[in-house]
């Protein structure tokens, strides 16, 4: 008996334990058995069989509504997920773009520098030549001129000035870039040594005149000095 009642006991208690755990449900008094009457054990039953009824229907009730609020949950995990999967996939588009429009960019910009060192190469090369056939000219000019006025009697000093004002030619290297300028200086320079070297031969053609001319001047002191001796002749049966 002992034994029955704690199996009773403990079956109590866990039960107790388990009511705890569910969901609230009305409180319904207990049916009371009156006194001195006689006990009517189906109405008991019957309302022992609604309070477990409702119950039920508690519990059911509580089951459906935490499944709703589960399944609205997820349904809004899924549309959170889709949104930032939408975002992801938008700003991965614009990505692309910008990235796509540096690279065009890019490709612009190389080629217009492409197109303007080509341009300004084909420039060089022309002001280049136009250097080169000024160069020409201006030699041609200058031996012209020479030449023309031999016959004229300047001096050292005004023939170096004419010279120098023909020969020189403005340098137009503001706007040129480092490979301009190194072609330009290597024009000079070759223009130097082109000047030295005719240089050199006008100053072996000054030499050689020099040496004529020092000649000749001998050969008319000679030639006069045997004009003073010899140069009386016989008139009128006398010398003069």
């Amino acid at each position: 008996a002992e034994q029955a009642e704690e199996d009773g006991g403990g079956m109590v208690q866990i039960k107790k334990e388990e009511l705890r755990r569910l969901p609230l449900v009305p409180q319904l008094a207990p049916p009371k058995i009156p006194e001195g009457e006689r006990v009517d054990f189906d109405d008991i039953h019957r309302k022992r069989m609604e309070k477990d009824l409702l119950e039920l229907h508690t519990l059911i009730d509580a089951h459906f509504e935490q499944r709703k609020k589960d399944e609205e949950e997820l349904i809004g995990l899924k549309d959170r997920i889709e949104h930032r999967r939408a975002e992801r996939a938008e700003i991965q588009r614009v990505r692309t773009e910008k990235e796509k429009d540096r690279q065009n960019r890019i490709a612009e910009e190389r080629h217009r520098k492409e197109e303007e060192e080509a341009k300004k190469k084909a420039d060089d090369d022309l002001k280049k030549k136009k250097v080169l056939s000024g160069m020409g000219a201006n030699f041609g000019g200058f031996l012209a001129k020479t030449e023309s006025r031999k016959s004229k009697r300047l001096t050292g000093r005004e023939i170096k000035r004419k010279t120098l004002a023909d020969r020189r030619q403005p340098l137009g290297i503001d706007s040129m870039r480092e490979d301009g300028l190194r072609n330009r200086a290597q024009e000079m320079w070759n223009w130097i040594q082109q000047l030295e070297s005719e240089k050199f031969d006008f100053m072996e053609q000054m030499k050689h005149q020099r040496y004529e001319i020092t000649v000749l001047l001998n050969r008319i002191q000679h030639a006069q000095k045997f004009k003073k001796v010899h140069g009386k002749g016989k008139v009128g049966g006398r010398w003069k």
